[in-house]
């Protein structure tokens, strides 16, 4: 069986049906095809993780008509608190504290990546543009000049004029297309669980910087917060495997009683750290977008903002080109999107591997030259509200639908 589209999706997570969303609310014909089934990605059993949303992110959301749904089961983040210390110890004096009233609204919200999925999911079928096929992964791409003809596990074809790799970290789609990366693992695992505690979080994320690496504290709706553990994969195994008793005393150890009296409140996920980028975005008639282009530490939460401006920049570029009649899948074309995304992919990702190397260690010196700088940052208002509007996706050239406007 063949199909017809101007644009075909492989991968319809949350980066490839935000893309999808906002390519045919511009009036493109889009086809998605995804190897996991809408009801599979949206049960809690499948991804227990939350994802952070940067507030340009939410304006986003908010333009494409996804955040009417997805508010109701997302948290808004008021403050978030920065500290270091050696586990077991006091933070150090030194602290970093971001307030949302310096900025006149929440820097973003909490989102368990399962809610996300599943507004996305009723966008796409609510969308007369959208076909979205699963379960079928795209397994083959073959340049046929004018058009690009993808292949999909289930056997049907799709003609196209773009072909978009969103299909992860791993991208097959990538490989097939030569776009080589570069990359590395880190002697670290995130270990993520869903933690009930006794007092209110009052929308408070907290980063306790660790030797072992950044545990982080999202608040979630209710009296509830997601761990992000950052642990060495020397250590992190032995942890998984703990009864109950001794992982909850290991999570207060490190959260502290600020919240009260904590348990872990359902299953916990392990997954191993690691960096990649693509050598490069685009061929003819091809774009990665997210995770299959590049992947940063999650030290900052940033990961899912990042593949979200691909979206919006990728979803602005092929509309523009579009609206003038002209061709969306010849390079000239992508290259455009991919000088946009390549140099703030560049350097979100190396500026999250250093500071990742420079709070992961237990070294006196670099300890004093980080515990300082947190203060200064602290201190200093306006280098502070720069940090939070970067934290906030909200600094370099934006895409029209991260100001909270249609592509």
């Amino acid at each position: 069986m063949s199909r017809q589209a101007d644009v075909v999706i492989g991968g319809g997570g949350m980066v490839g049906a935000t893309l999808a969303l906002a390519l045919a609310q511009g009036g493109l014909k889009v086809i998605v095809a995804d190897p996991v089934p809408p009801a599979a990605a949206t049960d809690a059993k499948f991804d227990g993780r939350v994802s952070a949303l940067s507030y340009s992110s939410q304006r986003m959301f908010e333009a494409l008509g996804v955040w009417p749904k997805l508010q109701r089961d997302a948290q808004p983040i008021l403050d978030i608190l920065v500290t270091d210390a050696r586990l077991g110890g006091a933070p150090s004096p030194f602290s970093l504290h971001f307030d949302s009233d310096e900025i006149g609204r929440p820097m973003g919200a909490i989102a368990e990546n399962r809610h996300t999925r599943r507004c996305l999911f009723d966008a796409l079928d609510a969308q007369k543009n959208i076909t979205l096929i699963a379960p079928a992964a795209m397994t083959g791409l073959e340049d046929e000049g004018g058009k690009i003809v993808a292949s999909l596990s289930n056997g049907e074809k799709i003609s196209a004029s773009l072909a978009v790799a969103a299909d992860g970290r791993e991208s097959p789609m990538r490989e097939e297309m030569g776009l080589g990366v570069i990359g590395w693992s880190y002697p670290q695992m995130g270990i993520v669980a869903t933690v009930a505690h006794e007092k209110p979080h009052e929308g408070v994320a907290y980063e306790h910087f660790l030797p072992s690496g950044p545990f982080a504290i999202l608040p979630m709706t209710g009296n509830k917060s997601s761990l992000v553990w950052t642990e060495k994969d020397a250590v992190a195994p032995a942890m998984m495997k703990l009864p109950e008793n001794e992982f909850n005393a290991e999570i207060a150890k490190r959260f502290g009683d600020h919240l009260g009296a904590t348990k872990a409140a359902g299953p916990r996920w392990s997954y191993p750290l690691k960096f990649h980028l693509a050598r490069g975005f685009v061929k003819s008639r091809f774009a990665l977008c997210g995770d299959s282009a590049h992947g940063i530490h999650p030290i900052a939460g940033q990961g899912l903002n990042l593949g979200l401006k691909d979206a919006a920049a990728l979803a602005e570029t092929l509309l523009d080109t579009a609206r003038l009649g002209l061709d969306i899948g010849t390079l000239d074309v992508l290259k455009r999107y991919e000088r946009w995304r390549r140099f703030d992919s560049v350097t979100m990702g190396f500026t999250m591997d250093a500071f990742n190397r420079l709070f992961s260690n237990d070294i006196a010196p670099l300890r004093f030259a980080r515990d300082l700088g947190l203060g200064i940052v602290d201190q200093v208002a306006p280098l502070r509200r720069l940090f939070m509007r970067t934290a906030g996706g909200d600094v370099g050239k934006l895409p029209r639908l991260l100001k909270g406007e249609a592509a």
